[in-house]
């Protein structure tokens, strides 16, 4: 039985679906200002694992992943480039599509956007208000109350003397208790607002995930995921708002993936340490990228470094050249990597270990293909079948091998240069030509050129 670690309760538990053989589960998603980085594609990836393998133990699987689309961020993003909001976020959805196809992470049944459920927001702060954990202030602010739960604090295990102890914000006078948390956003000039019974306003993040997930998957379901940087206050505040409204259990089971670490400190964008997903994919095919995600579990934090993924990259091509020049046999199923792969994903997907019993195979064939044609074949389907659950070895062996041919591009750019440096003129643009006919765009500078995948 699959069994999966419950941030919640602090320790592994059997998923128990809320619906015989169906599994409903939430993951925070993306706020849309600017393009996604390795953290978010671990979310990406981690989660669609998760989705996949439940699918595959035959689980009528409903995953729902939100945008937000209003946000502080958003809004002061779109007024420093002089950018309609609308645009600037469509622009970022397009591109956070583009990352998450590359890296083979099939899309949510249902992703919904904030600005869409703006109703529902306002009908569950109502809800709130009504049932005494809100209250309006006086600068036309919608706040949530936090004494008036009594369970706050059980995702995250602090208490409010332990957050009080810890403030660094100025006080908001405006507020009952300083720890309360701002339900509903009074109307700014020249930001987007909405109607809503306590005048002009737009929702706060925390409403957002909370109507949206009770409407698309109901007061109580099954999974709830995402970085563990929203444990708190996110999601802690999630639980607070759904369980005030519905007075119904929110969630069976809490999974927080880890963190993506640079120089041992958190990979993100106000530390301004990240790495776009489009700045890795200029140097490494998709595939790379996604195998050294899993190479870390899930709940572990994973160390990003150019050396790492050359090692993924090095591992992945290890497994694929076991598959090259085979004919692959889907016919057969191995019983004992089978089960030895499923028992490892039983144990709150460790995906590491997961990859070891393929290396397993890839040994088994290359020890095969000598002496038994038809069991390397077969053994290869294995191998091609237990990847493709992991969203791996979704490739033929030769176009993966071959990929983008990097080191033919940067050589090509050597000779262009030298012909720039000749002044022929006509020489450069024919390399440049060529290499737009093979996907890749050059981008000169005062630095030299780099080049990018269109």
């Amino acid at each position: 039985m699959l069994n999966i670690y419950n941030s919640l309760t602090k320790k592994k538990q059997p998923i128990i679906p809320i619906k015989p053989n169906e599994v409903s589960i939430y993951v925070c998603g993306m706020t849309v200002y600017d393009y996604c980085h390795v953290g978010h594609a671990r979310v990406m990836v981690v989660f669609d694992v998760v989705v996949r393998y439940l699918r595959y133990l035959g689980y009528k699987v409903n995953y729902v992943s939100n945008i937000t689309d209003i946000d502080d961020k958003i809004i002061q993003r779109a007024n420093e480039n002089e950018e309609d909001i609308n645009e600037l976020t469509t622009r970022f959805i397009q591109a956070m599509h583009e990352d998450s196809d590359a890296l083979g992470v099939l899309r949510p049944d249902n992703q919904p956007k904030a600005t869409e459920f703006i109703p529902e927001i306002i009908a569950m702060i109502e809800g709130l208000i009504n049932n005494k954990h809100a209250y309006v202030t006086d600068n036309g602010d919608v706040c949530y109350s936090i004494q008036s739960f009594a369970d706050y604090g059980k995702l995250s295990g602090k208490n409010l003397a332990e957050l009080r102890s810890g403030e660094r914000v100025d006080v908001d006078e405006s507020k009952q208790n300083s720890l309360d948390f701002v339900l509903w956003k009074a109307a700014k000039p020249n930001e987007p607002s909405w109607d809503s019974p306590w005048g002009a306003g737009r929702p706060g993040w925390h409403i957002e995930c909370s109507a949206m997930s009770t409407v698309c998957l109901g007061n109580h379901f099954d999974i709830h995921g995402g970085g563990m940087d929203l444990q708190f206050p996110h999601h802690e505040n999630e639980i607070a708002q759904s369980e005030g409204t519905t007075g119904e259990k929110f969630v069976n089971i809490w999974m927080h993936n880890g963190f993506v670490r640079i120089n041992d400190e958190k990979m993100s964008k106000s530390l301004g340490n990240f790495f776009t997903v489009k700045e890795v994919l200029d140097k490494y095919q998709p595939e790379v990228l996604r195998y050294f995600i899993l190479t870390s579990h899930y709940r572990s934090p994973l160390n990003y470094s150019d050396a790492d993924l050359d090692a993924a990259k090095q591992a992945l091509t290890r497994l694929y050249t076991a598959l090259r020049g085979l004919s692959i046999d889907d016919s057969y199923a191995n019983d004992a990597y089978k089960q030895h792969f499923q028992t490892v994903m039983d144990d709150d997907f460790n995906t590491p270990e997961v990859l070891a019993i393929l290396f397993e195979l890839s040994h088994a064939i290359n020890k095969a293909r000598t002496n038994d044609l038809p069991l390397a074949n077969q053994l290869a389907g294995e191998l091609k079948r237990l990847g493709n659950i992991l969203g791996l070895l979704q490739a033929e062996p030769e176009e993966f091998l071959q990929g983008k041919k990097q080191d033919f591009i940067e050589q090509l750019l050597l000779e262009r240069q030298s012909a720039r440096q000749r002044k022929d003129w006509a020489e450069a643009d024919r390399i440049r030509d060529e290499l737009e006919k093979q996907g890749i765009v050059l981008e000169d500078n005062a630095q030299g050129t780099t080049w990018r995948k269109i």
